[in-house]
């Protein structure tokens, strides 16, 4: 097991920026891909965001390129989106997901972020 605790969002004004972090604490030696997901208000489904591997690889979303960056502190246990040009539309409750081998998957409980003027 895995448990997941997030922080970093709130209220922003558009242009602005937001790190969001996810401390990880548990078996964590299971883990081999960390991803930030979000979910919009009244939305079905949470997006992917931006993804990283246990080996190093990332990848983001269309929306995220060039404005958000994921990485990691080890030593922390930690796994950070530094979200920068914020926008109106990256309005939206951001989940963290560790998936662990076997397929497991765990999320955190979201933190709200909210870009508006």
């Amino acid at each position: 097991q895995v448990q997941l605790v997030e922080s970093g969002g709130g209220l922003v004004q558009p242009g602005g920026s937001l790190t969001l972090s996810c401390a990880a604490s548990g078996r964590l030696f299971q883990v081999y891909h960390m991803g930030w997901y979000r979910q919009v208000p009244a939305g079905i489904e949470r997006e992917l965001v931006a993804e990283e591997t246990i080996g190093g690889s990332t990848n983001y979303a269309d929306s995220a390129k060039g404005r958000f960056t994921i990485y990691r502190d080890s030593a922390k246990n930690t796994v950070y989106l530094q979200m920068n040009s914020l926008k109106p539309e990256d309005t939206a409750v951001y989940y963290c997901r560790f998936t662990l081998y076997g397929g497991v998957i765990q999320w955190g409980q979201g933190t709200q972020v909210t870009v508006s003027s």
